[in-house]
């Protein structure tokens, strides 16, 4: 596609497989979202009202408390990665699909490979 093509997004917008692929990615975002907010409220509901669970030590001075905290960084970087893999699986794919069919050009997309 070339800087002169002009794009037509409304009817972008307006395709059912680009609306199925909105519903999808936002459902799933929002499920990712929820679960990252329910973990993070788990550390300062705990250490409010489990406060004998999380003074157990684990090893010296680290106790489950520290190690729940530092839990939701690896959470982060799970998220991150469940995205990352749902995206260019399905997400990319959909969206590629899309775009060729508008663009004028056939869609030869894999999964995990940027076209």
């Amino acid at each position: 596609m070339t800087t002169t093509d002009v794009m037509d997004w409304d009817a972008i917008t307006r395709d059912p497989r680009f609306m199925d692929l909105h519903r999808r990615k936002t459902a799933f975002l929002w499920g990712l979202m929820a679960l990252s907010v329910a973990y993070y409220f788990l550390l300062p509901i705990g250490a409010a009202y489990f406060q004998d669970l999380f003074k157990i030590r684990v090893w010296g001075v680290i106790n489950i408390g520290l190690l729940f905290a530092l839990s939701q960084f690896i959470l982060t970087w799970l998220v991150a990665v469940i995205y990352g893999r749902k995206s260019s699986r399905d997400f990319d794919v959909l969206a590629a699909q899309v775009l060729a069919e508008f663009s004028g050009r056939t869609a030869s997309v894999r999964p995990g490979v940027n076209t």
